[in-house]
């Protein structure tokens, strides 16, 4: 799973919030099949989904969106 954002002060706010959770992440560049406005993401394991969600309800943090990687590239998910 990824988290796409639309700033860099979210990505690495997120980054912070969800690390502090214990959730396991990754930041990585953006993929190019996501149109955001920022280089970074984040990628944590899809079953921490519901977790992650509910730190970036919570805190109120700013993002493009989640998406799920398939074969034609990637998909986006309900938050």
């Amino acid at each position: 799973m990824l988290i796409a954002f639309d700033s860099t002060q979210q990505a690495l706010r997120a980054e912070m919030l969800l690390e502090y959770a214990e959730i396991e992440i990754d930041i990585c560049p953006t993929p190019k099949e996501i149109t955001a406005g920022c280089a970074l993401s984040i990628h944590f394991p899809e079953e921490d989904v519901k977790m992650v969600k509910e730190v970036i309800v919570q805190e109120n943090v700013e993002i493009r969106g989640i998406f799920k990687q398939v074969a034609s590239g990637y998909e986006p998910i309900e938050m």
